[in-house]
């Protein structure tokens, strides 16, 4: 047996759908490898500065020592330029750079 819904319900059901908004943000927080500072000490201060667990700091670290530089942190340039003063200060080379 057929079951009818009335237009304005079906209307309705098709107006909640959430969207889903995608924020491209035009800096990225770049750390560069280099031969002075001792894994343990770049996972602290990327776990303090930018926030990361524990394990997000420690991918990030093997990605820096391999590919000689990752992007840790995506963002804007305001949000972004204190983590990178915060990082330098603890003697770990950063940059903040623009992706486009």
């Amino acid at each position: 047996m057929q079951q009818w819904t009335n237009t304005s319900e079906k209307t309705k059901q098709q107006n909640d759908v959430d969207v889903l908004e995608i924020h491209i943000y035009p800096y990225n927080l770049i750390v560069w490898n280099d031969e002075v500072n001792t894994f343990d000490w770049v996972i602290q201060a990327l776990m303090e500065v930018c926030n990361h667990t524990e394990e997000q700091a420690e991918q990030c670290a093997m990605l820096i020592h391999f590919k000689g530089k990752y992007a840790v942190k995506n963002g804007d340039y305001q949000t972004l330029k204190p983590m990178c003063n915060s990082i330098t200060e603890r003697g770990i080379n950063a940059t903040v750079e623009s992706i486009s």
